[in-house]
């Protein structure tokens, strides 16, 4: 029955790719042995309740072989999947997609680019280390699931795998299994081409318990004892490397040219008659084969013994109970946005302390904000006081190190998100967003609730030089769709991208704050909220409109005076997040920038994107430089003097064009 079982999984995975003419066959059919062990002896789920809280989580980082996850989502029962779904593979509209992505149910992680999926679980399995440390009591072990990874060559080769890997290890994280699909195929042809070192002992550098299995097309007692041998490894992760043959039965198999196409009619059809079945029939699952793999009495029967399990733990823990219920939906606690700061006044400072203000007292109010930097502590301010590190042994505790790793951060971050019961933040330079644009793009895309506190914003950090100055990343956060960019410009505004960020719980919220101390300009809380706000205005009808993010919204507040007293009449408009201002109604906007009235953005970064509120604009054309970042600033004109003179000049060229409303200005979008 269970070579019968294993067959079925591959002839079906074939015949979605087959009917989709698209698709990667080869590896599902290699890993179809270890799908049925998973499925069938090792996972813990309930298909009725594809959430619960103490489910073992799977992902799939080789994510090209999607067809054997939606496979074996069909056949353990989720309702959620039906043989239609599987017949629609990789079309519009279908929960097949071409990689999986975590909007659907049974989908742990978007994954696809190679490597993000094993370095998410990284953080899905820090999550259970640490909600395990904080509420497990004696005789009640609430939180306690495994994190099963399959991945392949090129999800080793890539460097974010490197990363968390590295981490892990260091972590001894002994909840994370990876099974390793050693199938010595990408697609260019033979790993030999350019992948020959020793994963086994790479793995073991990092702290890792290896094993081999060198017939995984055949031997499920090798595979099981494995696995089994794994779980009982409790102080370091484990990555069992099993040997596969890529499209195992095809004519082609043990190549490339069954990795990423069809197998085709003929070869289909001989693959089913080698195994046993119909090759006139599509898409056919026995009865048989459904109640070898169907999980849905046996994953109730487990959610309703766990759930047995929190009753009794409610009682005796009541406050621990609620938390961990809370914590798990998603809820945040009553009044936790009265705990952050609001001034009244500040001396200059840097935005990056006063968003270390804010995030201390987050941290008092939020026991679920857990996270870190890339080791930059002494510069992003990102450290909780209030806990220690989280570290092998201390899994309670809330300061993640996560080392000079950006990309294998992010996509941590990505997995803690996606775990559920913590809200993850992850702190670097700004422009080292580059580093990571991978992890970042996969967290926006999959609704993750992700806090990125991207410090040293801009030029303004000076002498470090153009390396290390974000000039064109504001573009890369704001055209990122599902991204909340937000640059605030004082105390006040950073309390409030604090909050925006912890309330938006299906977006990727990046804040960017200043190296260098900035004045207090009396910014609302309020008006963040709303993307843009008339932070100060003229008396009667402005002769312009000066709009400032961050660092260089003082200039338009010290240029306002100057102008004012050559008889310009100016209005100062704060735009922390372009992405909250579009979305509020066309009525509030027309009323911030004013129809007929001329508006000038000054921002140390390029002129992209502010075409659309803007009619003028100070902005960078190149890289930054190295130097006192006041010479920097004065080098690029972007100076107060600078937008008094640009403002007469636009002012004057109004005068006689008529200025057009940009936010009524057609605008489509196919």
């Amino acid at each position: 029955m269970a070579e019968k079982a294993v067959n079925t999984i591959r002839i079906l995975c074939a015949d979605m790719v087959q009917k989709a003419n698209s698709g990667h066959p080869g590896a599902p059919m290699g890993l179809a042995p270890s799908a049925h062990l998973l499925w069938t002896k090792f996972l813990k789920y309930n298909p009725a309740n594809a959430k619960w809280a103490n489910r073992d989580r799977f992902v799939l980082s080789n994510g090209h072989a999607c067809a054997l996850q939606y496979a074996m989502l069909h056949l353990s029962g989720y309702t959620d999947w039906s043989m239609d779904d599987l017949k629609a593979f990789r079309q519009i509209g279908s929960k097949t997609p071409g990689h999986p992505e975590s909007l659907f149910p049974g989908i742990e992680i978007s994954t696809g680019p190679l490597g993000q999926g094993i370095s998410s679980a990284v953080g899905l399995a820090i999550a259970e280390a640490h909600l395990a440390a904080r509420f497990n009591k004696p005789n009640y072990t609430i939180v306690d699931h495994f994190t099963y990874v399959f991945c392949g060559d090129g999800c080793l080769q890539e460097g974010v795998s490197s990363e968390a890997s590295s981490l892990a290890g260091h972590l001894g994280l002994g909840k994370l299994i990876v099974l390793y699909d050693d199938n010595h195929i990408t697609i260019d042809g033979e790993t030999e081409l350019s992948f020959t070192e020793n994963v086994v002992h790479r793995y073991e550098a990092y702290g890792w318990h290896v094993q081999s299995v060198h017939n995984a097309d055949n031997d499920l007692d090798s595979i099981s004892r494995a696995i089994e041998a794994a779980k009982a490894v409790t102080d370091k992760p484990s990555l069992i490397k099993i040997t596969t043959t890529i499209g195992f039965g095809s004519a082609k198999q043990g190549t490339e040219a069954v990795h990423g196409s069809p197998l085709g009619k003929d070869d289909l059809a001989n693959v089913k008659k080698k195994f046993g079945f119909d090759p006139a029939q599509s898409f056919v699952v026995s009865e048989d084969i459904y109640k070898v793999y169907n999980h849905t009495e046996q994953g109730a029967a487990s959610e309703k013994e766990w759930s047995d399990l929190l009753n009794r733990y409610s009682q005796e823990y009541p406050e621990l109970a609620a938390e961990f219920t809370r914590r798990m939906k998603g809820e945040l606690p009553a009044g936790w946005k009265d705990a952050l700061p609001k001034y009244t006044s500040h001396p200059p400072t840097a935005t990056r302390k006063l968003g270390q203000a804010s995030i201390t007292a987050l941290a008092k109010v939020l026991p679920e904000l857990m996270g870190g930097s890339a080791d930059l502590n002494p510069s992003t301010f990102t450290y909780l006081d209030i806990s220690k590190d989280f570290q092998k042994g201390h899994y309670a505790e809330r300061n993640i190190r996560f080392g000079v790793r950006e990309h294998g951060m992010l996509a941590i971050v990505n997995g803690l998100s996606a775990h559920g019961g913590v809200i993850p933040y992850g702190s670097t330079f700004l422009n080292f967003l580059g580093y990571a644009l991978g992890a970042f793009t996969v967290g926006a895309l999959s609704h993750y609730h992700s806090i990125l506190v991207m410090t040293h914003d801009s030029i303004g950090l000076g002498e470090d030089g153009p390396t290390h100055q974000a000039v064109e990343k504001y573009m890369i956060c704001r055209e990122t769709p599902n991204v909340l960019f937000l640059r605030p410009a004082d105390g006040n505004e950073t309390s409030a991208a604090w909050a925006i960020a912890i309330e938006n719980s299906k977006k990727t919220s990046v804040l960017a704050l200043s190296r260098q101390n900035l004045p207090f300009v009396n910014g609302s809380f309020e008006g963040t909220f709303k993307g843009g706000y008339v932070l100060n205005d003229s008396e009667g009808k402005p002769d312009i409109v000066l709009i400032g993010t961050g660092s260089e919204l003082s200039l338009c507040v010290e240029a306002k005076e100057k102008l004012q007293a050559a008889g310009v009449k100016v209005r100062v408009v704060s735009m922390p997040c372009w992405e909250l201002f579009e979305a509020q109604p066309i009525e509030y906007r027309e009323s911030v920038l004013l129809p007929g009235v001329p508006a000038m953005s000054v921002e140390a970064g390029t002129v992209g994107g502010w075409p659309k509120f803007a009619h003028a604009h100070i902005a960078m054309r190149s890289f930054g430089t190295s130097g006192p970042y006041q010479e920097v600033y004065k080098k690029f004109g972007i100076t107060t003097d600078n937008v008094v003179e640009k403002a007469k000049l636009t002012v004057e060229f109004y005068k006689s064009t008529p200025c057009p409303n940009l936010l009524r200005k057609p605008f489509y979008v196919n």
